[in-house]
């Protein structure tokens, strides 16, 4: 990957935190792409602690696809909604709102988050 994407992505993840940020009562869902697999974390930027995490790695499909990033949207809002939380604040981190990235946030919508 070329030093100029990653630069694009980082300076949009940085443009990103700087707008939104995550409390106890509404925490932030971000979202981590690799090549090999898709990562959701429900962090609470008050306190630094994460509230719950959800990957492609945990399930049964080790693949990183759109099917498989929607699987792990459901897992998240499912721990959170056990949690007793319903509202989150939804962190990109820089990449666009297309493919993995959309079929996750679908996934946690469809299985009851509010963002």
């Amino acid at each position: 990957m070329s030093t100029k994407k990653i630069s694009r992505r980082l300076r949009i993840k940085k443009g990103i935190r700087n707008k939104i940020s995550g409390t106890s009562e509404r925490p932030r869902l971000t979202v981590f792409r690799s090549n090999k697999a898709i990562y959701a974390q429900l962090v609470d930027d008050t306190t630094g602690v994460t509230l719950a995490a959800a990957s492609s790695v945990k399930l049964d499909d080790a693949k990183a696809n759109i099917e498989t990033a929607g699987k792990v949207g459901t897992t998240i809002a499912e721990q959170a909604l056990a949690k007793g939380i319903s509202e989150v604040v939804f962190d990109r981190n820089g990449y666009l709102y297309h493919g993995k990235v959309k079929s996750l946030a679908e996934g946690a919508r469809q299985a009851g988050l509010k963002f």
